[in-house]
């Protein structure tokens, strides 16, 4: 087949029949393995229903923005544990990725006529959905725990979940690239999601971090986590934080190409590591 002939067919109603492919895919897996679902809510809940109600009186939030009165503590950690849910399924998503690469269907699309960027940004936008899913319904138990946000809130925070998504999405895509055995993966994700999650302000404000250790404070700023929670905690209050949104977007694009790069079997780590299985090295 011709390069025309080829491009021809790999119009954009293909690349949307890919995309649907692969979300349907990944939304039926979402579905069939509730327990990944539970698991999902399970680390937050328990944030907030036991460690929150414990420090309620403890650790109150004075006023600060983009609060405009003193809040309780579960009312200050909800963001950050929406963020931690998008945290836990994007590493969960790069694990299957990891699995597909070398036995499942990606092997397969990974040698289609589909450019690889398509795959990857398919890959990712299904993640994404169903993260912002799972998240949906962690605020809604939270609201039925009386950890309320003004009700348009809920649905100006839906950009920014999309975007923190994506974010930690092409993190994970990105050290999917750097693993070639699943048993690798666990204990590399262990280094990656605990410090990004209690280095950053989803537990604590940045200003008590920063009367405890200097350094610990600047870490969190460097913490694109950070940024994820804030976007996201600005916006259930109806505002914009702009330093935050510009970490969370170049974050995004930065690993996002370089998930592209190390994809890329002419010039990636993938080839340099030999390949998926199937594949010339």
């Amino acid at each position: 087949m011709s390069d025309t002939a080829l491009t021809s067919r790999l119009s954009f109603s293909g690349y949307l029949v890919c995309l649907g492919g692969i979300a349907h895919r990944e939304m039926l897996r979402f579905v069939n393995q509730k327990e990944r679902f539970l698991s999902a809510l399970v680390r937050p809940l328990i944030w907030l229903f036991i460690f929150a109600a414990g420090f309620r009186n403890v650790l109150g939030v004075s006023i600060q923005p983009p609060y405009e009165t003193y809040v309780l503590y579960e009312t200050y950690v909800v963001p950050g544990l929406a963020v931690m849910i998008q945290l836990f399924y994007g590493m969960q998503s790069s694990l299957s990725m990891v699995y597909d690469r070398e036995v499942g269907s990606m092997r397969v699309l990974l040698t289609s006529p589909f450019p690889r960027w398509s795959l990857l940004a398919a890959k990712l936008t299904a993640s994404v959905l169903v993260s912002v899913l799972q998240v949906y319904v962690f605020l809604a138990i939270a609201a039925w725990w009386d950890v309320d946000a003004p009700v348009q809130g809920y649905v100006l925070a839906l950009p920014a979940l999309v975007l923190t998504g994506l974010m930690l999405g092409s993190i994970g895509l990105f050290l999917s690239s750097l693993i070639r055995q699943l048993e690798n993966f666990a204990s590399v994700m262990n280094f990656v999601i605990f410090p990004m999650f209690f280095a950053s302000s989803a537990l604590y404000p940045l200003w008590r971090i920063r009367e405890a250790s200097e350094g610990l404070y600047l870490t969190c700023l460097a913490n694109p986590f950070t940024h994820g929670v804030e976007l996201v905690r600005f916006a259930l209050y109806g505002r914009l934080e702009p330093v935050a949104l510009a970490v969370v977007v170049g974050t995004t694009v930065l690993f996002f190409a370089a998930a592209l790069i190390a994809y890329d079997p002419s010039r990636g780590l993938m080839v340099r590591r030999g390949g998926p299985k199937g594949e010339a090295s």
